[in-house]
C-alpha cells in the first residue's frame, strides 16, 4: 500500500523548487527559490514561479555560477535522496555539455578572465600602464 502511495505521488507534479532541490542542483530549498524568483531559472524557455508544477518532458535551464545547463525532466521526485538517485530524475542536452566543457577549458586556460598577451610590456608600456592605474 505504501509503494502504490510513493508512485502516484511521483506520477503526479511537483513544484519546481522542490525539484530542484531533489535534483541537488541547489543545497536547500529556501536557495533554490531565491534562485528561482532572481531568474536563474528558466521553465520551458520562461521565467516562473517557485510554485510551478513541474512535469515529465519538460525542460529547464539553471545557472549556477559559472556555468549554465539546460535539463529534461526524465522524473519527478519531492523528497532528496542520494546523487545517484538525484541524477536519475534528469537528461543534460548534449549542446548544454559540450558548452559547458568548452567554458571551463577556457576558463583553464584563462582566456575569458585575462587574454594574454604574445610579449611582456616593456619599461615605457609598464609606465604608461602605471600611469593609468594611478589615474583610475
Amino acid at each position: 500500500m505504501t509503494n502504490l502511495k510513493t508512485t502516484d505521488k511521483e506520477n503526479s507534479s511537483t513544484r519546481l523548487d522542490k525539484w530542484l532541490w531533489a535534483a541537488r542542483f541547489y543545497r536547500t530549498r529556501a536557495i533554490a527559490k531565491q534562485m528561482i524568483d532572481g531568474g536563474k531559472v528558466f521553465y520551458n524557455g520562461q521565467r516562473t514561479k517557485s510554485g510551478k508544477a513541474v512535469s515529465i518532458g519538460d525542460t529547464i535551464k539553471v545557472r549556477q555560477g559559472f556555468e549554465e545547463k539546460e535539463v529534461t525532466v526524465i522524473a519527478l521526485a519531492d523528497k532528496r535522496k542520494d546523487a545517484d538517485f538525484a541524477q536519475t530524475l534528469y537528461e543534460e542536452s548534449t549542446n548544454s555539455l559540450a558548452t559547458r566543457e568548452k567554458n571551463a577549458l577556457a576558463r583553464k586556460q584563462g582566456i575569458l578572465l585575462s587574454p594574454a598577451s604574445d610579449t611582456k610590456p616593456d619599461k615605457k608600456q609598464r609606465r604608461k600602464l602605471r600611469e593609468f592605474k594611478e589615474r583610475i
